[in-house]
């Protein structure tokens, strides 16, 4: 068994953001929260969490993503219960990284993910490179100044992935040019990383796929920003379930066109280890239980 990474998912009653694109909105499994302290049968259900995270790491997995349907800072507690079951492991999850778009994220909060938790990646999820558009198309709870974050978040000593959600909002000139747009994105932010997400829409009638069905950057676009990416970029190595990574501009580059992981293959892109304990390979199906 081949996992590339561990996705946690921090348990939040809702999101304090509305992304107008979210994909768990998109599907509405109603998963249980097994990990309250003050549950009768909280002992078994932590062995078993962990037992889940030992699981992984002892079939290769080394990353852990926090991640969710929500923003994963707003249940500081579940982080530092899941850095003391990640500590209990004979072999910790040394590779931490987290998924949010930065509300909430201040200096102070910055100190607590690296210092205790031992986050060392920090992916910002975007829908423009416009503060104005970014917060209008994520509906965010509070204003996020992205350039002043990531700043802040390099000076830490933090790794920085820009997560970039491919809305229209990079289509906004008569010729859209790719080295542009990756230019921009370097000096503007100087990510480590970058990873391209073309947007999820599952054909349904919810209002997040009609949204992406309108705002989704055009088809035509992606495959000039691929095409350029491999004839511009070199080829570093193969990630397990099959993208291909690229050096581009001093950054690295991943294009993912599969968010959520349909694409079946002998390999995991990832595995989902809910808050009711159980893993999964799938964030809309409960038939890819694993464990």
């Amino acid at each position: 068994m081949n996992i590339q990474s561990l996705s946690i998912v921090v348990p939040n009653k809702r999101c304090i953001n509305n992304c107008a694109f979210c994909v768990s909105k998109m599907h509405c499994d109603d998963i249980s929260n097994l990990l309250d302290s003050t549950h009768t049968h909280f002992p078994s259900h932590k062995r078993d969490y962990i037992a889940r995270m030992a699981f992984a790491r002892d079939n290769g997995c080394n990353t852990v993503m926090l991640t969710g349907n929500s923003e994963p800072q707003q249940n500081r507690r579940f982080l530092e219960f899941f850095t003391e079951a990640n500590n209990s492991l004979a072999m910790p999850f040394r590779w931490i990284e987290m998924q949010t778009t930065g509300v909430l994220l201040d200096q102070n909060y910055l100190d607590f993910l690296r210092n205790y938790v031992g986050v060392s990646t920090i992916s910002i999820s975007m829908a423009s490179f416009s503060d104005d558009i970014n917060q209008q198309y994520c509906d965010l709870a509070q204003p996020v100044r992205l350039q002043e974050l990531c700043a802040t978040i390099k000076d830490m000593g933090f790794n920085l992935r820009l997560s970039v959600n491919l809305t229209d909002s990079f289509y906004n000139f008569p010729e859209f040019i790719p080295q542009a747009f990756f230019k921009h994105a370097r000096d503007f932010f100087v990510p480590d990383q970058m990873t391209l997400r073309v947007l999820y829409n599952d054909g349904s009638d919810t209002p997040q796929a009609k949204w992406v069905r309108e705002h989704a950057l055009p088809e035509a676009i992606v495959e000039d920003i691929v095409e350029f990416v491999r004839e511009n970029g070199s080829p570093l190595e193969k990630l397990p379930y099959g993208r291909q990574k690229y050096s581009l501009y001093g950054m690295s580059l991943v294009i993912d066109d599969d968010c959520m992981s349909k694409t079946a293959t002998e390999d995991y892109k990832y595995l989902i280890l809910q808050p009711n304990c159980h893993l999964y390979s799938r964030w809309d199906d409960m038939a890819s239980l694993i464990f």
